[in-house]
C-alpha cells in the first residue's frame, strides 16, 4: 500500500460521487481520493445547452455497451451507452432535472419494512438542499444549492403546438414536474443556468468539485480505472487502479465508496470476489462473498418512436449546420439567447395508458425527425419525433462478467420487453402518440407519418415487431447492487448503504436502487450521493 492514506475513497466520479465527496470534505471534514476513469474535462461544446448533440454517437466521453443479442427483439443487440468522464452522465446526458413519483420512493420504504430513512419525504431534503433552481422556491425546490436548475432559454414552435394538443386531448398543464404532481404536460426543467454571463450545463463536477479545486483535503485522479476492491480479513481496505498502464494501489482508513454507475459498480464487486459464487468461480476469481443479487435486477427506462414530418421548416431540423450554425452560435455568444440555450427535448407527457392516476409512460417531444441506421433509411428531415419511454418496466436484467479482465466490458443483458405487459403499455402509449400527431394544432402541420405507419399501426403482429426493431434505452440503467433487509438473500446493501458480508465497504450510485424511479436517474443519483453523505458522516460522528 501507498504510505498515504486517504479516510475515504470514491470508485468513480459521476453524479452521486461528486456530491458524496463535495458533503464528506466540506460538512465532515474527511480526507476523500476520487477516482474517475474518464478524462477530468469534456469537450467546451459540451458547456453549451444544445452542444451534447454533437456528441450523442460518439465515443469521446461514452462507453459503449453492447448488450447481448436480445430474442425477444428478434435478436437485436441494443447498445447502451454510460458517461466516461469526470461528472458521469452529468457531464453528458441531455441534462433533463426529474426525480421521479413520491410512490417510487415510499415503495423502497416499504420494502425496508419502512427503516433506514428513504420514503419521499425523507428523500426530499436531499433533492432541495443541492438546488438552485431559477423558478421555483417552495416546500419543493431549493434555491441556495449549487446545482443550477432552470427552463430552456427557447421553445421551439412544435413543442408549444405539442403542449396545446396534449392539452386539447384532455391532459392537464403541469407547470411542475418536481411538484405536487407529476402527471400533465409541460416544460421540463433541465440541468443548466447562469454560470457567469451564458445558460451552461450544471453538470456534478461544476455545480460540487470545482470549488474544492484548492482544498488539499480532496484529492481527484482521472484516467484511473478502478480494477479491485482490496479486502483484508473481510473489512474494504483500499483498491487497486490502473493509470497510464501501471497499478496503483490505495488505502482508505474509514471505507470504500463504490460509484462506478449501475454496470460497472457491478462488474467492480464481481472483480473483488463479491457476488454470485459460481459465476466468480467460472471466472477464476476467489470469493470474498457470496451475494447473490450482485449483477441482478437490472433495470432501465426505455423508448419507442413515432416519427411524422412536416409541411413546411419546423423544429430544430439543420440548425446545427451551415449559416443556421453560425447565426445561432452567434445570438448565444452576443445575446445568451436562441436555440443553443436549449437541449432540443424541452416538453413531456406523463400519463397512463390505461388511464389510471399514476403515470406509467414519459412521452418526449422532440422537434426533429432522427432515425437509427438500424430502423430506417429515411434522411432527418423537418417533423417530430415522439418517444414514449415505459417509466416502471416489470423485466430485469443481468450485468455478468465476459472474463476475470478488467479491461472486458460486462455483460449486460438489458431484458426490454422480457416481461409482455412492458409491450403491451408501449403499444398503447403509440396509439396516444398518434392521436396526438391527428389533433390540432398537429393536425394541420403534419405531412406524413413515417414511422410506425398505417399499414403497421392497423396490423397488432407487426406493431409488436416495430416496438422490437425500434425499442431503444433512455439512459437510466440503476438496480445490480439493490438495497433490501438482510433477511433478502439477493438483496447487496442495507438501508445504510453497506455491503453485506463485507466490512468498510458500501456502495452509493443508482446501482442500490430496488425499482427504478418514474422519471430520469440524474437527480435522482445526486440526492442519493448526498444522503450517502450524511449516512457515513453520522456512523462517524
Amino acid at each position: 500500500m501507498e504510505p498515504m492514506a486517504h479516510d475515504f475513497i470514491i470508485a468513480g466520479g459521476g453524479s452521486a460521487a461528486s456530491v458524496a465527496a463535495m458533503r464528506l470534505v466540506r460538512e465532515f471534514g474527511f480526507s476523500v481520493l476520487l477516482l474517475e476513469r474518464g478524462p477530468a474535462t469534456t469537450n467546451r461544446l459540451m458547456a453549451m445547452p444544445a452542444g451534447y448533440m454533437k456528441f450523442l454517437a460518439r465515443d469521446d466521453f461514452l462507453e459503449m455497451h453492447q448488450t447481448v443479442p436480445q430474442p425477444q427483439l428478434g435478436g437485436r443487440a441494443p447498445i447502451v451507452p454510460v458517461g466516461k468522464a469526470l461528472g458521469g452522465g452529468s457531464a453528458v446526458n441531455a441534462m433533463v432535472y426529474m426525480r421521479g413519483q413520491a410512490e417510487d420512493y415510499d415503495g423502497w420504504a416499504a420494502g425496508l419494512g419502512n427503516d433506514g430513512a428513504w420514503s419521499y419525504a425523507d428523500m426530499l431534503p436531499y433533492f432541495t438542499g443541492i438546488e438552485a433552481n431559477s423558478r421555483f422556491n417552495d416546500q419543493y425546490h431549493g434555491i441556495g444549492g449549487n446545482l443550477r436548475v432552470s427552463e430552456p432559454g427557447h421553445i421551439s414552435p412544435t413543442t408549444e403546438q405539442f403542449l396545446m394538443a396534449a392539452q386539447a386531448m384532455g391532459h392537464r398543464y403541469n407547470p411542475d414536474f418536481n411538484g405536487a404532481r407529476q402527471n400533465g404536460v409541460g416544460i421540463m426543467q433541465h440541468t443548466y443556468g447562469q454560470w457567469g454571463r451564458y445558460k451552461e450545463r450544471s453538470d456534478a463536477k461544476r455545480a460540487f468539485l470545482d470549488d474544492l479545486a484548492h482544498d488539499k483535503r480532496l484529492t481527484i485522479i482521472t484516467g484511473a480505472r478502478v480494477d479491485r476492491i482490496v479486502v483484508e480479513n473481510g473489512r474494504a481496505v483500499g483498491v487497486e487502479y490502473e493509470k497510464d498502464g501501471a497499478t496503483q494501489t490505495v488505502r482508505a482508513e474509514r471505507e470504500v465508496l463504490v460509484a462506478s454507475g449501475t454496470y460497472n459498480s457491478a462488474k467492480l464487486m464481481m472483480l473483488s470476489g463479491i457476488g454470485p459464487a459460481d459465476h466468480l468461480r467460472q471466472h477464476g476469481i476467489a470469493v470474498v462473498a457470496d451475494i447473490a443479487g450482485v449483477g441482478q435486477n437490472l433495470q432501465d427506462h426505455h423508448e419507442v418512436p413515432v416519427i411524422a414530418t412536416t409541411k413546411g421548416p419546423s423544429g430544430y431540423f439543420g440548425q446545427d449546420k451551415g449559416w443556421n450554425m453560425l447565426r445561432n452560435g452567434l445570438q448565444y455568444m452576443l445575446f445568451n439567447s436562441g436555440p443553443v440555450t436549449t437541449t432540443g427535448i424541452e416538453a413531456c407527457l406523463f400519463f397512463d395508458p390505461d388511464g389510471g392516476d399514476r403515470p406509467t409512460m414519459q412521452l418526449y417531444c422532440a422537434p426533429i425527425v432522427y432515425l437509427d441506421r438500424d430502423v430506417s433509411a429515411a434522411k432527418p428531415t423537418w417533423g417530430v419525433t415522439f418517444t414514449s419511454c415505459l417509466l416502471r418496466p416489470k423485466a430485469r436484467g443481468t450485468v455478468k462478467l465476459r472474463s476475470a479482465n478488467p479491461v472486458d466490458q460486462p455483460l449486460v443483458n438489458c431484458n426490454f420487453f422480457g416481461d409482455p405487459d412492458d409491450l403491451r403499455l408501449t403499444v398503447k402509449a403509440l396509439e396516444t402518440a398518434r392521436r396526438l400527431l391527428d389533433t390540432e394544432p398537429f393536425k394541420s402541420a403534419i405531412a406524413k407519418e413515417l414511422l410506425p405507419g398505417a399499414a403497421v399501426m392497423d396490423d397488432p403482429a407487426a406493431l409488436e415487431r416495430y416496438c422490437g426493431q425500434t425499442v431503444k434505452t433512455n439512459y437510466h440503467p440503476v438496480g445490480t447492487l439493490r438495497m433490501g433487509l438482510a433477511r433478502d438473500p439477493t438483496a447487496v446493501v442495507g438501508p445504510d448503504l453497506k455491503v453485506r458480508g463485507v466490512d468498510g465497504l458500501r456502495v452509493i450510485d443508482c446501482s442500490i436502487m430496488p425499482q427504478i424511479v418514474s422519471g430520469n436517474t440524474n437527480a435522482p443519483a445526486m440526492a442519493i450521493g448526498s444522503k450517502a453523505a450524511s449516512l457515513i458522516g453520522a456512523t462517524y460522528v
